[in-house]
């Protein structure tokens, strides 16, 4: 009889998945809503996400791709439309809440000589920002986190404005939450893979499409495509192509899977009518939610 000696248990491989850091930001906090339990890649621009998941040192990718206040992130965009092969088989959509954050040695009382965070971050605080600091000298940073751990690590008076976990994360404290002028901000996260997601029954289908000539009436033609089948556009807009001024891509998700045969006979038909279609993925559909 051969016996077989077990040396070691057999882990399973943890999934790895690329984010916008540093810790603390929202797309880490997007990253963790999403799967808790995989092994967070820390990396400084939506373009290295992008390049770790396309050469596979990472198993998925995190990446913004609209705020509701300040509309769609460009970058995303354009690597998806001109450069990325990935698919997107999932989204998250987050609540964003701003805290004004400063270091241990300073207070609430105090006026600060400077608040840093991302552009972004300042401008969706503006009310708040022109009501309690008007005179105090705003300057953009790389992220939320970068700022909230340059003003921790600071003794001098001044603040940033970050998520409550940059704050634990960096030791810093808390004087003042949900500053935010629309509590009603959120963010579209996408999260991209080689894969390709089956039909869940409540999915979403993200695409863009071009013409190699602008006539009248082209764009309609498309969209009719679409209307006559009742299938509901979530969304519409347009990017520059980047080979002709006045030359335009167009994005559209719309309420389907693109395996579902209402959905596949239509995107034929669009087919015939545009240069150049190209399908980013579909995915389950999320909720708003914190």
């Amino acid at each position: 009889m051969i016996k077989f000696n077990i040396i070691g248990e057999l882990k399973l491989k943890t999934k790895s998945i690329a984010f916008l850091g540093p810790l603390g930001t929202n797309t880490e906090q997007a990253t963790i809503k999403y799967d808790p339990k995989a092994t967070p890649i820390n990396c400084s621009s939506i373009n290295e996400i992008f390049e770790m998941v396309t050469t596979k040192k990472a198993d998925e990718g995190m990446v913004p791709i609209e705020n509701s206040i300040d509309g769609p992130v460009t970058d995303t965009l354009d690597i998806l439309i001109h450069e990325s092969k990935l698919s997107i088989q999932n989204e998250i959509i987050l609540n964003i809440s701003h805290c004004l954050i400063t270091n241990k040695n300073s207070s609430e009382k105090e006026s600060f000589s400077e608040i840093f965070s991302h552009p972004q971050a300042l401008n969706q605080c503006k009310k708040f920002l022109l009501a309690k600091y008007p005179k105090t000298k705003l300057i953009a940073s790389m992220s939320t986190s970068e700022a909230v751990k340059f003003v921790a690590n600071s003794t001098k008076k001044i603040a940033a404005i970050g998520t409550d976990r940059a704050a634990e994360i960096y030791e810093a404290q808390i004087i003042a939450k949900n500053i935010e002028d629309n509590m009603n901000n959120s963010t579209r996260f996408i999260v991209l893979s080689h894969k390709k997601t089956s039909p869940s029954g409540n999915d979403k289908t993200s695409l863009c499409f071009s013409f190699s000539k602008d006539s009248p009436g082209s764009l309609y033609k498309v969209l009719g495509k679409f209307a006559k089948r009742d299938i509901n556009l979530t969304k519409i807009e347009s990017r520059p192509s980047k080979n002709t001024l006045g030359q335009y891509v167009f994005l559209i998700d719309l309420e389907g899977h693109q395996e579902e045969n209402l959905i596949k006979e239509t995107l034929l038909e669009v087919k015939q009518e545009v240069s150049e279609l190209k399908l980013f993925g579909s995915y389950p559909i999320d909720k708003i939610s914190k």
